[in-house]
């Protein structure tokens, strides 16, 4: 089964209160699963990773093995296709979860969007650190 992954994360602040935003579509453009996570105080690019990983997971549990990805971290995105190297020691074991996620994958691709296009993917990670601020002022 084919699919489309569209993946943020935000954080507010860098490092600051961070989300996570991944959601699945048929190639049809029907929505397979949305998901949201809070995640503390991250920086952006450990919120990036985390939407890819929350992304890749849900994918697989819905039986997804052939996976056309989309995210708006050009950093991720490049790490991801080896272009660049991942140089920071916090965000290796991130990489290498994402790796092996691909590779229980039969085919993917990856590629950098434009913020504009991921607006739903941003949405998700921002609605995960709303629903944390409010109940956090209680």
């Amino acid at each position: 089964m084919r699919a489309i992954l569209f993946a943020d994360g935000a954080s507010r602040g860098n490092p600051g209160p961070a989300g996570a935003g991944a959601y699945l579509l048929s190639e049809k453009g029907e929505v397979f699963a949305e998901r949201s996570k809070y995640l503390g105080e991250t920086t952006n690019n450990v919120a990036e990773y985390h939407s890819l990983i929350m992304g890749l997971e849900e994918a697989i549990k819905q039986g997804i093995t052939q996976l056309s990805i989309k995210m708006d971290s050009q950093l991720v995105v490049r790490q991801m296709l080896g272009e660049y190297r991942v140089k920071q020691a916090h965000l290796i074991p991130l990489y290498q979860k994402a790796q092996g996620l691909l590779s229980q994958l039969k085919s993917f691709s990856i590629e950098y969007i434009p913020r504009a296009q991921n607006h739903e993917a941003d949405r998700l990670a921002n609605l995960a650190l709303d629903y944390s601020a409010m109940n956090s002022s209680d």
